[in-house]
């Protein structure tokens, strides 16, 4: 574990963050700009790769982990789309973050990623702090409808967690340019069906959009979040995960004069504050860890 490790994984929730940003700018419908994020960022991934001289990696086998994360990744995305037309927005995005913390907890049980009780309580806070950004808030008075978006939001928790964790057992000798390449190419091609009705809505003038799309939030962030993670335990991951949120808040914030209650504010900073701590916690370790090593 390093400390790049930790600015991939911090650099990747910031990078997922401008999606509400580019989403607003285009105006078009969540599926769409899902499916070019991932086809246009495999497609940038195969251009980096191109760049780099090591193409051949498009060409390895994944094997089935990585290509069952691929549908997870676009299975996470479309299931809390889909959670929004039947619950709040403010339900669903409390499920999608309760990924992380449901992701520590099965690391801990069938991953050997052990929890200290520092860990477990650093990543408390940091979804105490997502909730105060939230304001406490939990509509239920949808009626049936809310039972149908609880449910597809849980679906979204479990693919976002299966992501999470599917990336931390994938077979190490796989490398992770091959990963990303593939993850990123399956998730886009599992969104066809649902775009292949709807592409007329895309215009020329909206391409840069999308490639911005393709690019920020598809390929570098993606790329980020899976060389992050397989450095990083999956407890460590997470809590830094935190920080997507607050970078749509701060977007929205400085960008389209969206405005933040002191609780939204006191809510960042109690994610920022946890993710510093993480950090350092785990530096901390890892300096112990090597200098038993050269004692002994």
């Amino acid at each position: 574990m390093n400390s790049a490790a930790f600015l991939y994984a911090f650099l990747s929730a910031i990078l997922m963050g401008t999606i509400g940003v580019f989403s607003k700018h285009t105006g078009l419908s969540a599926e769409i700009i899902t499916f070019f994020r991932l086809i246009l960022g495999s497609a940038f991934m195969l251009l980096f790769l191109v760049a780099v001289g090591k193409i051949r990696l498009a060409r390895v086998w994944p094997s089935w982990p990585v290509i069952v994360n691929g549908g997870f990744l676009a299975g996470f995305i479309i299931f809390y789309v889909q959670a929004m037309n039947y619950t709040s927005m403010a339900n669903a995005i409390m499920l999608i973050y309760l990924a992380p913390l449901a992701a520590s907890i099965t690391a801990h049980f069938f991953l050997g990623e052990r929890l200290n009780k520092a860990a477990l309580g650093l990543i408390c806070i940091a979804l105490f702090g997502f909730a105060m950004m939230m304001e406490f808030r939990i509509d239920i008075t949808q009626g049936s409808d809310e039972l149908i978006g609880i449910g597809l939001g849980v679906l979204a928790l479990a693919c976002y967690a299966g992501f999470i964790l599917i990336n931390r057992i994938i077979d190490p000798g796989i490398h992770v340019y091959t990963r990303t390449f593939w993850q990123l190419f399956v998730g886009g091609c599992v969104m066809i069906p649902l775009v292949i009705f709807s592409l007329d809505e895309v215009n020329i003038g909206q391409s840069g959009w999308l490639l911005a799309i393709g690019f920020f939030p598809g390929f570098l962030a993606i790329l980020f979040a899976i060389i992050a993670l397989s450095r990083l335990p999956v407890a460590v991951f997470g809590t830094i995960a935190y920080s997507e949120p607050v970078a749509v808040v701060i977007f929205g914030w400085t960008m389209f004069h969206e405005t933040l209650s002191p609780m939204q504010m006191a809510g960042c900073m109690f994610i920022i504050a946890s993710g510093i701590a993480k950090t350092v916690l785990e530096n901390r370790v890892t300096h112990q860890n090597q200098n038993a090593s050269i004692t002994t």
